[in-house]
């Protein structure tokens, strides 16, 4: 069973590092190719949810492996459409740079709350889907890096030393007037720590599964969290992430410059 689990980890691994380098080269491209990756990803995204459903009621590893990925590539469409500027929300330009406290969290939702809408909705039909089916492993994918992803954008805005800004396209540069430099913030260590006991817990669940479907389950589950506690660390690590997605960067890797549109907070 522990070459099953080793398995599973190398294809997790394979899958996070894969699909967030395609969109990476895709949203590198010119915005006149957008629509056309978008409607072809829209197709995938049926597909994927055609798959989640029916690999709900498959409690056998490849079933595990299946709704692992049908939700990594409803998350993917996600990530696109966000990236490629379709879903974003009503807030289309920067913050001043004085613009501080209470009214800069409303500011930063409304940047973003159309994303966050489309994903809530997408986490209900993924949810749907797999209710009370055998094999809920694409469910569980969804929540962890909906939860993680969450927790990154609420560290981005309250601080942390390495924000990332290249891997945003020029059109959501006024993003970044949302995000801070520090060296640490209060919800940092919670969040670091609250996910790394998660997956350690997950961790020795795999172990202990006598199922193959179980451990496989949780093996991917686990290995997708430890990757996104390892996306957390790279925000305050002095370690440079973006030479792991090179091959998606149609760019040089020097960082973008932000220009910042005249605002009105």
């Amino acid at each position: 069973m522990s070459r099953d689990i080793a398995l599973a980890a190398a294809y997790a691994v394979l899958v996070w590092w894969s699909t967030t380098g395609i969109i990476l080269f895709l949203d590198g491209l010119a915005r006149a190719t957008f629509r056309w990756s978008l409607a072809a990803g829209g197709a995938i995204l049926l597909g994927a949810l055609y798959g989640l459903h029916s690999g709900a009621y498959d409690p056998s590893p490849a079933g595990a492996f299946a709704g692992f990925s049908c939700a990594i590539l409803v998350w993917a469409w996600l990530e696109m459409s966000f990236l490629m500027g379709f879903i974003t929300g009503p807030r289309k330009h920067a913050c001043e740079e004085n613009c501080r406290g209470w009214r800069h969290f409303p500011h930063a939702t409304q940047a973003i709350l159309y994303n966050e809408i489309a994903t809530l909705a997408a986490a209900a039909l993924v949810w749907g889907l797999t209710w009370q089916a055998p094999n809920r492993t694409g469910l569980w994918t969804f929540l962890v890096l909906w939860v993680m992803r969450l927790s990154a954008k609420l560290n981005l805005f309250l601080g942390v030393p390495n924000c990332a800004e290249r891997f945003l396209p020029e059109h959501l540069q006024y993003l970044t007037s949302f995000f801070k430099k520090r060296a640490m913030n209060f919800l940092f260590p919670l969040s670091v720590s609250g996910s790394t006991i998660a997956a350690v817990l997950l961790i020795q669940k795999c172990l202990a599964a006598e199922d193959l479907f179980q451990a496989t389950s949780n093996a991917l589950i686990a290995s997708l969290l430890a990757l996104a506690v390892l996306e957390h660390w790279f925000m305050v690590l002095p370690w440079s992430s973006e030479k792991l997605w090179a091959f998606g960067s149609n760019a040089p890797l020097e960082p973008r410059i932000a220009v910042k549109a005249p605002s009105e907070c």
